[in-house]
Order: C-alpha cells, then structure tokens, then sequence
C-alpha cells in the first residue's frame, strides 16, 4: 500500500467512524423499535452487518447501506450486538494478553529470586569426624566433602580440640596448586568450634580437591572436597 492509498484508508475510516456514531446515535433516541421488519427485506445479512461493525467492509461499499440502517430496526439491533461483541472480543484478547504478561513476569520474578539465592547459598560442612592427617590428606576411605559451586558462605564445624581464633583455608587441585585462598575467626558455639568464612568457587571445575585449613601460623590439615 502506497502513501495515497493509505491516506484514502485512513479517511475513509474517519467516515466510517462518522456514519456509525450517527447510526448509534438515531439508536440512543429510542428509534430502535420504530422501523419494525420482521420479514427482514432488504436487509444485507449478518456477515455484511459484521464486516461493517468490523471495518472490513470498504466505506464505499458499506455508504448505500447507511439509509438502510436508519430505517431497519432488526438490522440496527443486529449491527449493536455485533459492535458489543466484537469489542468484549478485543477487550478478551487485551486482557488475556496482559494476564500472560503478568505471568511471564511473575515467573521472571520467581526465577531471578530462585537464582539469586542459588549465587548466595551457603553450605555447612561437619568435619568433626575426619579423621585427617596433619599436613597430610585425610585417609582415603572417608567419602569427599560435598561443595556447590554457587557457595557463597561456608560454615566448618571444626574437630573437637580444635582452637578458636584466626584461621586461613585453601581449595586445592590434586597436583596441590592452591586455587583459593580465604580466611576467617573460628569461635566456640554450643560446645562445637566453628569456622564462618566466605567462599567462592565459581571459576573451579566439577571435580574432587583439597580443602586445606590451619590455625594461623600452624600446620595444614587438608579434607578431600567434591565440587559439583
């Protein structure tokens, strides 16, 4: 459609519009009822009613009808409820759009939150009895620790006769290259002495490790570790 025939288009509805607010407009008077044709002659059908109240129907084709209407009730009748229709319709269409909006946002909304809280999850992890090696690996028939990657916070319940105070912890590969390095206050809660430190292992691959830990100052004493 070129710019001329879009601007006819245009006019064209503006009249439309004209002439279908003056045929309402003879319907709010209470005319309704005064042409009755219960024969409907002459009447140019439902599907010709629902092109016009749709504007499909081309204004110069639907302009001989006009007259018709002014002078059909049945047909002003028919052409009302078809408007009404058509505009629940639109309203149906708007408003379920809205709701899968509102639900995709919500969902949006569901995920983040659920993301958010996997990226700042914290894991404890109850060492009190491994049996580990000082300076060493902890014996071979202990299963691994289990660590996510998304943990962010780490809580070590550390071995009975464990000392409070300042403690560093390393992850390190199994070749021994030390791929974090972090720290933190261990104090005695409830009898247990416990180790709060934060963590991030983001960047490791899924696989086994160390976890080395020492009072500050003394010997490591290293956990095997399961990234996953």
């Amino acid at each position: 459609m070129n710019k001329e025939q879009a601007d006819q288009s245009l006019r064209d509805q503006k009249q439309f519009g004209k002439e279908e607010k003056r045929i309402l407009g003879v319907l709010s008077q209470g005319l309704a009822g005064e042409f009755p044709n219960p024969k409907r002659v002459g009447c140019p059908g439902t599907v010709f009613l629902e092109g016009m109240a749709s504007h499909q129907i081309p204004l110069s084709e639907a302009e001989k009808w006009l007259d018709h209407l002014g002078s059909c009730s049945p047909c002003f009748l028919e052409f009302t409820a078809i408007r009404k229709k058509l505009r629940k319709r639109r309203w149906f269409r708007l408003g379920g759009g809205l709701v899968v909006g509102l639900v995709a946002l919500a969902l949006w909304i569901a995920l983040r939150s659920h993301s958010d809280v996997g990226r700042d999850q914290t894991a404890i992890l109850d060492v009190r009895g491994y049996a580990a090696e000082r300076g060493g690996e902890s014996p071979s028939n202990q299963p691994p620790l289990e660590l996510g990657r998304n943990t962010r916070h780490l809580v070590l319940y550390l071995p009975i006769g464990s000392r409070q105070g300042s403690y560093d912890l390393v992850m390190l590969n199994q070749i021994g290259n030390e791929l974090f390095h972090g720290g933190g206050i261990a104090q005695l809660e409830n009898h247990v002495v416990v180790l709060r430190t934060d963590i991030d292992l983001a960047d490791l691959p899924a696989g086994l490790y160390s976890l080395g830990l020492r009072p500050r100052g003394f010997q490591w004493t290293r956990f095997p570790v399961r990234v996953f």
